[in-house]
């Protein structure tokens, strides 16, 4: 392996897992706060690149905290799932100057494709101002999910009616991508809630998922819609869509908080100690499936609402790092 910088914070941080303190240098890689989504892509990347846990050493932090490191030298590799371009890695770059995006190779986006639900995607030239050259990486959707016990047919209607008819007073950059034309991306395998199928169906979509069914929903004002770190893409969105709802749903009051993202979510989802939660499609699938994370059992109160914007998995490290490729921890 490379000669890799890094600094491993032994005993330091109630955040950090070490895989080995014994001496040797082995490079600090950010996998995402504990029981997140990106956790489950880090391991997907280790596993398609054949990297051993004793290889590195791993940091369980949101995607602000983790450029954080990144920025400090605490942190070579950061691994995040991202809007594009993403504001935090604009930030990375300004304040450092060395940021580079990590490529995936051909057999391992292969190896992804054919065991997940994650796709080969593209990072075009010039998404930032230091990347000069196309990026190979994976893609997966972010979408909108409720609670079947707490979101009633009607609420569902406004809530997928307004993120689409009011998207242009949504500040945010990924907010282009809440469009009629993208509004079942990330649809597949998944029950839709009533409401937002009769909304698209309005709209001349056709809707050919199962059809959730609606719990005994009681009357409520106040709604909590999860989301995930405050450095990330889902907090600052998540956001603006409440401000939406609350501009212009009456008596009803919605409040996005931070959380550890997609999964977090569909557990308190799952619990009933939410109403709304932002997810990457591929694990609510899996809660639907009762598979992967969720292999102890099957979620059944969650209900697509609609596609928010593709999630793109990027991989950020400093030109000081000398890593070069996902590949150089396997030496």
């Amino acid at each position: 392996m490379k000669n890799i910088p890094s600094k491993v914070l032994c005993g330091v941080g109630a955040t950090l897992l070490l895989a080995g303190c014994g001496g040797e240098s082995k490079p600090n890689i950010a996998i995402g706060p504990p029981a997140s989504t990106t956790q489950s892509v880090s391991q997907l990347l280790f596993d398609a690149y054949g990297i051993d846990s004793d290889k590195y050493n791993t940091y369980q932090e949101g995607f602000g905290a983790a450029l954080d490191g990144v920025q400090d030298g605490n942190i070579d590799i950061s691994i995040g799932i991202l809007g594009l371009p993403s504001g935090s890695i604009e930030n990375l770059q300004a304040t450092s100057g060395d940021a580079r995006l990590i490529s995936l190779s051909d057999d391992a986006i292969d190896y992804i494709e054919e065991n997940s639900a994650y796709q080969r995607f593209t990072i075009p030239a010039n998404s930032y101002a230091f990347q000069n050259e196309d990026v190979s990486t994976i893609t997966a959707y972010a979408i909108l999910v409720g609670n079947t016990n707490t979101i009633d047919e009607d609420l569902g209607y406004e809530l997928a009616r307004l993120m689409h008819e009011h998207a242009e007073e949504n500040t945010h950059s990924q907010s282009a991508f809440i469009t009629l034309e993208n509004a079942l991306n990330g649809s597949e395998g998944l029950p839709i809630h009533p409401g937002a199928k009769k909304y698209y169906e309005e709209q001349g979509l056709t809707v050919d998922n199962p059809v959730a069914e609606l719990g005994d929903t009681e009357a409520k004002e106040e709604f909590i819609l999860g989301t995930g770190s405050q450095g990330g893409t889902y907090y600052p969105l998540g956001g603006e869509m409440a401000t939406i709802w609350n501009r212009y749903l009456e008596n009803q009051n919605f409040t996005n908080i931070e959380t550890g993202a997609s999964i977090e979510n569909l557990v308190s989802i799952r619990d009933n100690n939410m109403d709304l939660g932002m997810t990457v499609h591929a694990p609510a699938q899996d809660a639907i499936a009762g598979s992967g994370e969720f292999d102890s059992g099957a979620i059944d109160n969650v209900a697509f609402i609609g596609h928010i914007y593709p999630e793109v998995i990027q991989i950020i490290t400093r030109e000081r790092s000398n890593i070069d490729s996902l590949s150089d921890l396997t030496d």
